[in-house]
């Protein structure tokens, strides 16, 4: 490879890493091209940019950008994919979508919202990670709650309220 065409990579390499809060590194030595393609195909369906690249051009790429990514350095070894998303857990969901038909991608880092997190043995810890969207609808949830108790209070009171007056009424008679 040509320097020319290194710098190209490193350069959109770090376009990439500095316009997406999340970063999987994933081990995808020993794939087929068909299951490399399935890879892509379910990032590209999910919205996750995939790309497999050079241990040092990644590196060289989060090292232009000024962000400390040193803790995610650890994880650039061997054969390496990098994945990109706006969303913390939709990787994760992916690596672990396609574990059941494969033995990999394995996760070797992740880094989401300036968290690192090394290892394949956190995939079920990234899996639960909340996407803002989830935190979002958990939280307008909570606050509608309250206030449909009030309402159904209200209504059902209502019908009671009815009764024990056509009750009442009726005694009278």
């Amino acid at each position: 490879m040509k320097r020319e065409e290194k710098e190209s990579i490193v350069l959109e390499l770090k376009e990439k890493i500095a316009a997406y809060s999340t970063i999987y590194i994933a081990d995808t030595s020993n794939l087929t091209v068909a299951q490399v393609n399935e890879v892509r195909k379910k990032c590209f369906d999910k919205g996750v940019k995939f790309q497999v690249a050079k241990n040092t051009l990644i590196r060289k790429a989060m090292e232009a950008i000024g962000t400390d990514y040193n803790d995610l350095f650890a994880a650039l070894k061997g054969t390496s994919a990098i994945m990109f998303s706006e969303t913390g857990n939709v990787p994760a969901k992916i690596i672990k979508d396609l574990r059941r038909t494969m033995e990999k991608p394995v996760l070797k880092g992740a880094w989401i919202d300036t968290a690192v997190y090394l290892g394949d043995n956190q995939l079920d810890t990234l899996v639960a990670i909340k996407s803002k969207q989830e935190l979002l609808g958990d939280i307008i949830t909570l606050l509608q709650s309250p206030t449909k108790n009030v309402i159904s209070g209200l209504q059902s009171g209502k019908n009671k309220l009815a009764g024990i007056v056509k009750t009442l009424s009726e005694r009278q008679a």
